[in-house]
């Protein structure tokens, strides 16, 4: 009876020091703290957020969104993903203007529901940023081994496919393995990593170059390519449903969610809040600016791409180029193939850098080991962070396909959202006095002690839309034995557990109020 009493009493002490919150005043501390250097301005915040969200978007999964579960309705799936990150975007916006400091919806479930599910949250989110650079980086593989190919190089299909594939069977995915290594993808994220390391100062200056290249190409090809549009490509504009997630509302739906993490840019702007020089306004900036941009660029480039090749047919790892090459100009073709790598190129950056700050900020706080807090002494950045996480994304690179990256994406993202969404109502109840620079719109309602807001719970709502074709995908591949993509889902939130309770709660360095404050 003791024994017992005394593993209820451990079980109990661990859940309350996972309901304990860190104080808002904290949180900001420790950013002052963290010694890196302030020196972002609006502008490059919002190239930074451009240069994460502009690339694999357009350049590879919307010809895979399009061909197996949307068709020309894929402009449809863009404007519904862009409506869920964009209201989320605006929570992401007021959070950033009162909680300037970095790691994101880490450091603001930290203040709302606590240490549990801050680390639960900042597990799925070190997730996303792992599987994003392994999914830009095998699109960028397909596009480089395409260019070589133009030119006469030609490297081996074993050095350029990953070891698992994923095909479209009636509406549903289905794995194979492959028997190669995708070195390609793995060498790019290897690459980024290594320029992040660099500095911030040099990779926002290569992030400038590479968005403003990949901006440019991608508007010749918008311009030019409108001109050749077969507006019978086109019709039916939403094919019917046949089967399963085959076209239809359905295909709609799921490839909304296909392409909801090639939004995943402005998540980084609001990561880089520490390094900002005014924060709560420059912040706020970045993350509205770079989501408008880049949904415009996307839908108009979504519709060029379906009116140059009827859409059954873009279901290659370069479908741009396939349409470019429509148009009868090669040597334009060669072009749009290299716009393509810059501007997957730049998402790599970027995501490196998300990568390494949300790693920072949790380390610091003791969830992670300390290694991951240095900073270089001369070079400012996390160098250690930034070679753990590259050798791991690059790792997933060479053995995962971009379909079963994107969906288990897709999953630690919209968690991630739907936490954001819940703190804005949170602190908005608890601390009506705190005020930043920008305020979500469309205002609320109060029920009771809580403050319900219309952005929020429509960012919620969305944000679950985003999940359930993923969900559903998964659950009928496991009822037809393609266990690999819930296996790996599982066994990474089991590791995060085990971490958490028997690392993180040991070691965690705590300044907490009382839970029920």
């Amino acid at each position: 009876m003791d024994g017992r009493v005394l593993v209820k009493a451990r079980l109990l002490g661990r859940w309350q020091l996972a309901l304990r919150r860190k104080p808002l005043e904290a949180v900001v501390a420790d950013g002052d703290r963290a010694g890196l250097h302030r020196r972002l301005g609006a502008g490059s915040l919002m190239v930074l957020g451009i240069a994460n969200i502009l690339g694999a978007g357009i350049y590879v999964v919307t010809g895979a969104a399009a061909a197996n579960f949307a068709g020309p309705a894929v402009m449809l799936s863009f404007v519904l993903a862009a409506m869920a990150c964009g209201f989320t975007g605006l929570c992401y916006a007021e959070l950033s203007s009162v909680i300037p400091v970095s790691g994101s919806a880490y450091s603001y479930c930290q203040v709302t529901l606590g240490e549990g599910a801050a680390w639960a949250l900042a597990w799925m989110v070190i997730l996303e940023y792992l599987l994003a650079a392994a999914a830009v980086a095998a699109g960028f593989s397909g596009y480089l081994t395409s260019l070589l190919g133009d030119l006469h190089v030609h490297v081996p299909m074993a050095l350029a496919v990953s070891s698992v594939t994923a095909t479209q069977q009636g509406g549903h995915t289905e794995l194979a393995f492959s028997g190669g290594l995708n070195v390609v993808a793995a060498l790019a994220v290897l690459a980024a990593a290594g320029i992040q390391i660099a500095g911030v100062g040099r990779s926002a200056l290569a992030n400038l170059v590479l968005v403003l290249t990949k901006i440019a190409v991608l508007l010749a090809f918008v311009a030019v390519g409108s001109q050749f549009i077969d507006a019978a490509n086109w019709q039916p504009f939403l094919p019917a449903n046949e089967g399963g997630f085959a076209y239809g509302w359905p295909g709609v739906l799921r490839a909304a969610a296909m392409l909801f993490f090639a939004y995943l840019g402005f998540e980084t702007v609001s990561m880089a809040a520490a390094e900002a020089r005014q924060p709560r306004r420059d912040v706020p900036l970045g993350i509205l600016g770079s989501l408008v941009v880049c949904t415009v660029l996307y839908i108009a480039a979504g519709a060029v791409l379906t009116g140059l090749v009827p859409f059954r047919e873009l279901g290659v790892p370069d479908p741009v180029a396939l349409a470019v090459d429509r148009i009868g100009w090669p040597g334009f073709a060669v072009v749009i193939k290299i716009g393509a790598l810059t501007g997957l190129g730049s998402v790599l950056l970027a995501n490196a850098y998300g990568a390494s700050r949300i790693s920072l900020s949790i380390a610091r706080d003791g969830l992670l080991p300390a290694f991951f807090t240095r900073v270089h002494p001369k070079l400012g950045t996390p160098w250690l962070a930034s070679v753990a996480f590259g050798s791991v994304s690059a790792l997933l690179a060479a053995l995962l396909p971009i379909g079963i990256l994107g969906d288990l994406i897709c999953l630690g993202i919209a968690s991630a959202f739907i936490v954001v969404c819940i703190a804005v109502m949170w602190l908005r109840s608890t601390r009506p006095d705190l005020r930043g620079g920008f305020r979500v719109p469309l205002g609320g309602v109060w029920v009771g002690g809580a403050w319900i807001g219309v952005v929020p719970v429509l960012g919620i709502v969305m944000c679950v839309a985003m999940m359930a074709p993923v969900l559903g995908d998964m659950f009928a591949q496991v009822r037809r034995g393609d266990l690999l993509p819930a296996s790996l889902l599982l066994g990474y939130i089991v590791a995060g557990a085990l971490l958490y309770f028997f690392y993180g709660q040991r070691h965690a360095r705590r300044q907490v109020q009382d839970s029920n404050a």
